[in-house]
């Protein structure tokens, strides 16, 4: 009698990153070796599963071959069908927040699915959480370029995002230096400042300004104005995007219809202004990276960070080890529970070493 297959559902959610295929590729192959478990992927995260008609492609060899050198998710993704706060569209236009994780369970078990592997960052690992605790067989991939889970020492499309922003930084320190101007990069990071911290120490940037670390404008001037003599000088300034002056707040807009995240932007030109406003009297120009950061080519490091999740993920599937999250521990890939996973937020520590080494090199965080 031949054993009947066991299958597997693969999504990914919230922001896409670099690393997401590599991960779904690193599923597949390692699902493949035991020979009675199939794949399957849910497209735009639970929406494939919700949706009706449900969208749910078979990961077979044809689809995920090479694509772990693709940026973006070949499963596609959405930041805004959290399914315990669905947001459903009322007859006079207005959002209603609707749970329906029982409905989303209920329709994963009645397709056959042993289990789910849920690829994404905080958000995404809250999710996890709960769908676990309310009974279904879920194992979680950290996914965010942010860097900001603290449960792993670090997450796949990070040192993408890097590598992007310094080539960039490094090309706006030439002409910021032809013209003695202050240029001012504006990078990813809403309540962490990984990305552009490690930006400005691997750039060599004199400023940098993340959200753990509220800036002082008067500061920053007497910087700026150390770094010219007789007009002549320049300076290169990171900034992430949800950094803000001291007593002030970040620069935000009205985020879109079923979104639970106001959208971020904008801070390079409020920093410009109140530049001048403080009296600084060099050119300033502002450049914001935006999604620039998430697309495009994993690093190679990422390939083999997002490969290795990939493949652990499946094995704890396979081993029954439900409600975890796959991590890096001390160069090794392990795993902790969902609760341990989305406890503590991983902001930059503003007493850390990398925070002083940078303080070190001579970079001001405007404090």
């Amino acid at each position: 009698m031949t054993e009947s297959k066991k299958k597997v559902l693969v999504l990914t959610g919230g922001g896409d990153c670099p690393g997401l295929n590599a991960v779904v590729r690193g599923i597949a192959k390692r699902a493949r070796k035991e020979k009675n478990w199939e794949v399957y992927g849910s497209i735009e995260a639970f929406n494939g599963v919700l949706n009706e008609p449900q969208q749910i492609i078979q990961l077979g060899t044809r689809i995920t071959a090479g694509i772990h050198v693709k940026g973006g998710t070949i499963l596609k993704t959405t930041n805004k069908s959290n399914p315990l706060k669905f947001p459903v569209v009322q007859k006079d236009g207005s959002i209603k927040e609707t749970d329906r994780s029982a409905e989303l369970i209920q329709k994963i078990k009645a397709l056959g699915f042993d289990a789910v592997i849920n690829i994404g960052g905080d958000g995404s690992q809250k999710i996890s959480r709960v769908l676990f605790d309310k009974g279904l067989n879920i194992v979680g991939v950290p996914k965010t370029i942010d860097n900001d889970l603290s449960a792993t020492d670090m997450t796949f499309g990070f040192q993408t995002a890097v590598q992007i922003a310094t080539d960039s930084f490094d090309k706006l320190v030439t002409t910021a230096e032809s013209h003695h101007r202050v240029m001012i990069m504006e990078v990813m990071g809403r309540d962490a400042g990984w990305i552009a911290t490690h930006t400005a120490i691997a750039g060599g940037a004199e400023v940098c300004l993340i959200p753990e670390i509220p800036y002082d404008i008067e500061k920053l001037v007497k910087r700026i104005e150390a770094r010219y003599k007789h007009g002549k000088g320049f300076v290169n300034i990171v900034i992430a995007e949800g950094a803000k002056p001291k007593d002030g707040t970040i620069v935000s807009r009205t985020g879109e219809k079923g979104s639970e995240h106001v959208r971020l932007g904008g801070v390079a030109f409020q920093l410009s202004q109140q530049l001048k406003d403080a009296g600084c009297e060099a050119e300033i120009r502002e450049t914001v990276l935006g999604h620039i950061q998430r697309g495009g080519t994993p690093t190679a490091f990422d390939r083999v960070l997002a490969s290795l999740f990939g493949v652990k993920a499946m094995e704890l599937v396979i081993h029954g080890e439900y409600g975890k999250m796959v991590a890096l521990k001390n160069n090794n890939v392990s795993y902790v529970s969902l609760e341990e996973a989305t406890r503590n937020y991983n902001f930059v520590n503003k007493d850390s070493f990398l925070v002083k080494a940078a303080k070190g090199l001579g970079i001001s965080f405007g404090d």
